[in-house]
């Protein structure tokens, strides 16, 4: 394609304060100042026009699941998403802990990914919590940031370390927070429902502790940490005080934490089985509250493919996760847009603008001479989640009525897929 010019849209780029109405030019792959005459015209009248989202934590599963998804299917689905940048969590098969696998991960991306992928590597060995990954060698293959993502680095010394390597070779650490002892029987929050309903607990507390822990060495060791799904009201205080007194850290909540509560588990669906769980009406509130006043910077979908067999069994045996890509616009839309908590504006920054800071990529923005990544969304579409670009369709929205949908998305000033089905308007 020789270019574009996109007319009549309403133009939301935080990066630039904009929010107006008016034409974009692509040229060359990236945003220009014009277009040549030959530029194919795209009429964006009623759609809003914002930088491609960037998501920071999504689980691929290749290489060795791919029976849940795979880089091909999972990119499909984060550009149906508005996703045009994307962040892999290192818990393959093997676990991306060695430059052998990271070469391998990176060539499957090149290969057959439909957005831009961004690999994180290991914090230990296998995710075993007991000795360090070659974080000097991953980074030097690319990775952004270390993490042993749904495993939590349990001794306090080990971590330590961890963020000074991480700092020495320009990377970044991401925590999942857990505090083992307390959640070996936990299956959903540790509360009303959860006795009601007769599953096992899993506190607050434990995520709490680790928070508390980990900003405190990142303060010590003076290395950015990035708080993964973050989902209780104490954590969003913590963070929120931590900051304060300057320490370098950022925190992310998803869609569900920021839209669903532990009440939600009533029918003992699998699908609202999540890692972290689903907690209180209180905790939601306080996480909207963290996203409304800046505490948390990020919302990332933490998408967790898992087929239907998987989900199918009893639920103190069905795994923890749900998919994101394609439902995290509409459900944040809903729960913080048109709720009046935050502007759209605001929701642009949190899912684009601010995450692509963090990663250090060139993304998040529409400026001229910057990637010509971009989504058209329309506010008011409403359309039904009943088709998947995903391999799993383990969500608790899909058959679902949503408001709000992402109609095209561009990575590159090239259309990223045709999307499934054009939305209706109520």
């Amino acid at each position: 394609m020789s270019g574009l010019k996109i007319k009549n849209a309403r133009v939301v780029d935080p990066s630039q304060n904009l929010d107006c109405v008016r034409d974009v030019f692509v040229c060359g792959g990236v945003f220009a100042d014009s277009a040549p005459d030959s530029a194919v015209e795209i009429d964006a009248k009623g759609l809003a026009l914002v930088p491609g989202f960037v998501d920071m934590h999504a689980h691929l599963r290749e290489p060795g699941q791919t029976s849940k998804e795979c880089v091909a299917t999972a990119t499909a689905a984060a550009a149906a998403g508005g996703f045009t940048s994307v962040m892999a969590m290192p818990n393959t098969v093997p676990a991306a802990d060695s430059p052998a696998t990271v070469r391998l991960i990176n060539d499957i991306i090149a290969e057959s990914a439909k957005v831009r992928v961004y690999q994180s590597g290991c914090i230990t060995e296998g995710r075993r919590g007991e000795k360090l990954a070659p974080i000097g060698s991953l980074a030097k293959l690319g990775v952004k940031a270390i993490t042993d993502d749904g495993s939590c680095v349990q001794s306090a010394e080990l971590m330590r370390n961890a963020m000074v390597y991480a700092k020495m070779f320009g990377l970044f650490v991401m925590d999942h927070c857990q505090e083992y002892t307390l959640t070996r029987a936990g299956q959903m929050h540790e509360g009303e429902w959860s006795v009601k309903l007769g599953l096992g607990g899993w506190p607050a507390a434990a995520e709490d502790i680790i928070v508390s822990r980990d900003v405190i060495l990142a303060h010590y060791a003076k290395c950015h940490i990035h708080l993964q799904h973050i989902s209780s009201a104490l954590s969003v205080d913590i963070i929120r005080e931590a900051k304060k007194r300057g320490t370098s850290v950022s925190a992310e909540a998803t869609p569900h934490h920021l839209s669903l509560s532990d009440e939600c588990l009533a029918g003992y669906d699998t699908n609202y089985k999540m890692c972290p769980p689903l907690r209180s009406k209180q905790d939601v509130e306080a996480l909207i509250e963290g996203v409304s006043d800046g505490t948390i910077e990020v919302i990332a979908t933490d998408h967790a493919p898992h087929t239907d067999t998987e989900k199918d069994m009893a639920f103190d045996a069905a795994p923890f996760g749900i998919t994101g890509f394609e439902t995290a616009f509409s459900v944040c839309h809903g729960a913080l847009v048109r709720s009046g908590r935050i502007s759209l504006t605001k929701l642009v920054e949190l899912m684009s603008t601010n995450p692509a800071r963090i990663l250090g990529i060139d993304a998040g923005t529409l400026r001229s001479g910057s990637p010509a990544d971009f989504a058209l969304v329309d506010e008011s579409a409403e359309w039904v989640y009943d088709s998947s670009m995903s391999r799993s369709s383990n969500s608790p929205w899909f058959g679902k009525t949503l408001r709000g949908k992402v109609v095209k998305t561009f990575v590159g000033g090239e259309l990223s897929l045709i999307h499934i089905s054009e939305p209706t308007r109520p």
